[in-house]
């Protein structure tokens, strides 16, 4: 055993207790869940506002950070599959403050996402019930899904393993479908490739229009990290790590690229990125009875798919800070099966906080909860190519199970994209916040870890025995 692997097992055995009950299957449709969600069947209308047809090399640059990201994590989660992930990573290669920072960012950045999902079914209902006030959908719909997280891990993976499987295979038909359209359209009807050039050109927007809708392409993309976290509940976790890895990404990006290739062609992009679903869009497009109406419902259904993983992962997080004693002990605490339930509901405060900005700005809560979750995603996702530069720093001539090609190029290319997006940010009107709320955020961070935190010791995390 090497001497870094012998220094990270102390933080594995204080995450020790929650059940490894997901199986390769389960892990795979966790990270879809989480990632084909309103990002890209509401948040895509932003990004094709924003760049016009380019949104395709939007979504190709976000899919390539993702991709580098994914091949960083897998190294680094093969060797230490643990509920602290990154975060963990973070505080055993980087430092201390760093995993901090990490998973207190993450947290809330997730937490917030959840605020974005949940904003988005009560738009989604709107479509059937347009006179039934949304934060009705927001209560009723996350006590559903935060009794399903309680349960246990097993339902939960079931319940998401369900989710997932039947977007996938609603997205499996809309590509057919919109191929169909595509491709056997008369010259007359207006659909067809043409689109990608007729209304502004490929670049509507210019080249800074299609950077811009790089960031709402990562917080598409977001989520697909959720592999790592639910890799400590993993029943064979090496083997599922890398089979649930390489399984995500070939569908992530064949889903996001080629179902948004598809859209642009049947729908002109000034009418995909006017707001609402363009999903929704295109199925009205095809004149087929009730289509639009199914669409919506499935939707829907990735909305609450992806809010249920969101729930899950920031319930691991805040419990994997408290046993590294960087919040309170109550939050660590595991039921008989499995649950820290304690994490889990104070993990819900983006609901709460959407049911708000829902009531008192119905037109643009969603807007608002994306901009200000996005900062510690982005962040987070920077700190992974960071903590990975360190990782192979500190296990250098290690034979590695797995290993991410390109080093350190890669590393540090993934590191200098996610930079950029940040800093992008502060110079768009619709994104301002990222950055304006990020900072402070941030900066409040790191004084509470260095007056309140520094110098805490291991032996105060809590025991690890069960309670409840």
């Amino acid at each position: 055993m090497t001497q870094s692997q012998q220094g990270f097992d102390a933080i594995v055995e204080r995450e020790k207790g929650l059940h490894r009950g997901l199986s390769t299957g389960q892990l795979s449709m966790i990270a879809i869940g989480g990632a084909i969600g309103t990002g890209l069947f509401l948040g895509s209308a932003f990004a094709i506002g924003f760049a016009g047809p380019s949104v395709l090399l939007s979504y190709a640059i976000g899919a390539l950070i993702a991709l580098l990201l994914m091949g960083c994590l897998a190294e680094m989660t093969v060797e230490h599959p643990t509920s602290g992930s990154f975060g963990a990573y973070a505080e055993h290669y980087v430092g201390p403050l760093a995993g901090f920072l990490v998973r207190y960012a993450y947290w809330s950045s997730i937490v917030f996402a959840v605020g974005t999902e949940v904003t988005a079914i009560a738009v989604y209902m709107k479509y059937w019930f347009p006179g039934v006030p949304g934060w009705y959908w927001i209560v009723g719909f996350s006590a559903a899904l935060i009794g399903i997280n309680v349960v246990s891990v097993k339902v939960f993976g079931a319940v998401e393993y369900f989710f997932s499987m039947l977007k996938i295979v609603a997205i499996v038909l809309f590509i057919l479908l919109g191929a169909y359209m595509v491709f056997g359209a008369p010259a007359s009807s207006g659909i067809g490739f043409a689109n990608y050039t007729s209304h502004g050109g490929f670049f509507p927007k210019g080249v800074w229009g299609m950077w811009v809708a790089v960031i709402v392409s990562i917080f598409s993309y977001l989520s697909i990290e959720m592999i790592a976290v639910a890799a400590g509940e993993a029943r064979d976790p090496h083997k599922a790590i890398t089979r649930a890895f390489r399984a995500t990404m070939f569908r992530l990006v064949f889903f996001y690229l080629l179902t948004l290739a598809l859209m642009l062609a049947i729908v002109p992009w000034t009418a995909a990125g006017a707001g609402g679903s363009p999903f929704v869009k295109v199925m009205a497009a095809t004149h087929i009875p009730g289509a639009a109406g199914v669409i919506n419902l499935v939707i829907l259904v990735a909305a609450l798919s992806a809010m249920n993983s969101q729930l899950y992962i920031t319930t691991r997080m805040m419990f994997s800070l408290s046993r590294a004693g960087y919040a309170p002990k109550r939050l660590g605490v595991l039921n008989a099966r499995g649950v820290p339930v304690a994490a889990l509901m104070l993990s819900a405060i983006g609901i709460a906080l959407a049911t708000v900005l829902n009531v008192v700005y119905p037109d643009t809560s969603f807007v608002l909860m994306m901009s200000v979750s996005m900062f510690g995603a982005m962040f987070t996702w920077f700190m992974i190519f960071v903590t990975h530069l360190f990782f192979r720093r500190h296990r250098r001539g290690e034979a590695l199970a797995f290993r991410m090609w390109g080093y350190p190029a890669t590393s540090l290319l993934g590191a200098g994209l996610m930079s950029a997006a940040l800093v992008t940010t502060y110079f768009t009107r619709e994104f301002r916040m990222t950055l304006l709320c990020g900072v402070p955020f941030l900066v409040v961070l790191t004084l509470a870890y260095w007056f309140w935190y520094r110098g805490r010791v291991l032996s105060e995390a809590l025991p690890l025995s069960r309670e409840i």
